[in-house]
């Protein structure tokens, strides 16, 4: 395969977060019963006419003006001719060629840690088709039209990408920025972000592109990879066996793990374009840009440059913590409560340790509530531990009234019981022992209840450390300060060799 070059573009529908739909008033809401909410528009009733949703277009100038794209000051609807049960129409209207939003582009950070930028040939407005039901049917196909006019930005990419991890890595950035820009909610399980993808190979230095195939509707980031990666294997097989690789349209199979035919791959001439008569071209001037412009939040890029400047994290971890704006209001409030969240008296952590602060907060936030996001299958809004309390807990951390271990037993408790830190540490009784004497106490008793190890220690069983350190912590219950213990053992276990006390 090393001969071979796989060439990816991918066409990414993200369902605009609106509540009525493109060119009719009825809802968009997800989950209701077949059919009830198609209106006449929807349906294709002879005599009713589209009128265009506004905010759409707002939402389509708010994506383009994210990426550096052209906005179009004219755009103008089409019809796509098409006959399938699900279009009741006809036709599917959408843009052809004059789009909202023209060439942009956006960065990407592979898994090697470097950047690669994917050019967006463009993105249009359309609405989106029905859905047909085949489940519980004998013999038979059932015809949703909720989804009917469902309005969608279709954001197209050039064909940059080289292997199915570039495609996955484009795809989450995007995922990511719909969602920072509120424009998508991004679920993947309901529909309302979903891509073709767009495969072929070349031999390794050729220019001219292969014949590509589409697969249809890949609604998870695991079956984009799976599918692609399959579908390059197929191509290149069939090209070493003296085959030809036609260009056509496939599903992916995820029980299986296979594409399938599903039809040639029609051309833009066989959809017949033509603008749509019952629509007006979209006029779109400079103060309506300006506007939409100054909506802007802060985007992906900048804020983790923003989170590695201001508070020292590797590029890494400020890439991970921005990867949405929840979770990287989260994390804020967590380092800077002053500017996030109301004050807790007295527990803004000094401007001195602010930097390791970040770092230490950073680590909670991708590790143990990460942790228990995933197990419970929660998102960063719905954690049963706010910003406020982690914060209170990583505070006891940093004054030394527990150490890091009693402290993820603590946030245990806490996203089982919704209590504070200092709550739960006061009811256990779990403060950190941080008198010298008595941790040098349980020590010496330690190491006399034990001269079989220690004798190994002094024959030079370095590996025994661990053990008095475990039988300290068992004596204390686990509450005897890491920091003092290591030293205090350290040296009594070197007078030990010595032949001191």
């Amino acid at each position: 395969m090393s001969e071979w070059e796989t060439v990816i573009g991918l066409e990414i529908h993200a369902q605009l977060a609106t509540r009525s739909k493109i060119f009719s008033a009825a809802a968009t809401a997800y989950g209701a019963p077949p059919n009830t909410q198609a209106s006449l528009v929807d349906l294709a009733y002879p005599g009713v006419l589209p009128v265009l949703n506004a905010e759409v277009v707002r939402m389509a100038v708010k994506f383009g003006l994210a990426i550096g794209a052209q906005v179009a000051r004219r755009s103008v609807f089409a019809r796509k001719n098409y006959f399938y049960p699900d279009l009741p129409k006809g036709y599917q209207i959408s843009q052809y060629e004059l789009p909202v939003v023209g060439r942009g582009k956006i960065q990407v950070m592979l898994e090697d840690g470097s950047r690669k930028t994917i050019g967006i040939t463009r993105a249009h407005l359309e609405e989106d088709a029905g859905k047909s039901l085949h489940e519980g049917l004998a013999n038979a196909s059932g015809i949703d039209l909720n989804r009917a006019g469902t309005p969608l930005l279709e954001i197209v990419s050039e064909p940059d990408m080289r292997s199915a991890k570039e495609a996955v890595a484009y795809m989450k950035k995007i995922h990511t920025l719909v969602r920072y820009l509120n424009i998508c909610d991004g679920n993947m399980q309901e529909g309302s972000f979903r891509c073709d993808a767009n495969v072929s190979v070349r031999i390794l230095g050729q220019e001219k592109f292969g014949t590509r195939a589409e697969i249809k509707n890949l609604n998870s980031f695991r079956f984009v990879e799976k599918a692609i990666n399959y579908e390059v294997a197929r191509q290149i097989d069939l090209l070493e066996s003296g085959a030809k690789v036609f260009q056509e349209t496939r599903l992916y199979d995820s029980d299986k793990n296979e594409t399938r035919s599903m039809r040639s791959k029609e051309e833009a001439n066989d959809y017949r374009y033509f603008p749509d008569p019952d629509l007006l071209p979209v006029e779109i001037n400079e103060h309506y840009i300006q506007a939409v412009k100054n909506t802007l939040p802060e985007l992906p890029d900048d804020k983790a440059a923003r989170f590695a400047r201001d508070f020292g994290l590797s590029t890494y971890d400020a890439g991970v913590l921005s990867t949405s704006r929840d979770l990287g209001d989260y994390f804020e409030a967590i380092v800077n409560p002053a500017g996030v969240v109301p004050p807790l008296a007295g527990a803004v952590p000094p401007a001195a340790v602010n930097t390791e602060y970040a770092k230490l907060a950073a680590n909670w936030v991708m590790g143990e509530l990460s942790s228990a996001l995933n197990r419970e299958a929660l998102d960063i809004s719905a954690a049963r531990v706010t910003a406020v309390a982690l914060n209170g807990l990583l505070l006891r951390i940093v004054d030394q009234t527990i150490s890091g271990k009693i402290a993820k037993e603590v946030f245990g408790a806490m996203w089982l019981h919704g209590q504070s830190a200092d709550s739960i540490i006061a009811l256990q009784g779990l403060t950190q022992i941080t008198d010298t004497s008595t941790i040098e106490g349980v020590v010496d008793t330690v190491i006399a209840a034990n001269p079989k190890q220690l004798a190994d220690y002094r024959a030079g069983k370095d590996k025994l450390f661990g053990f008095f350190v475990g039988q300290v912590m068992k004596v204390t219950e686990g509450k005897a300060n890491p920091g003092q213990l290591n030293e205090l053992l350290k040296a009594k276990l070197a007078r030990s060799e010595s032949g001191g006390a």
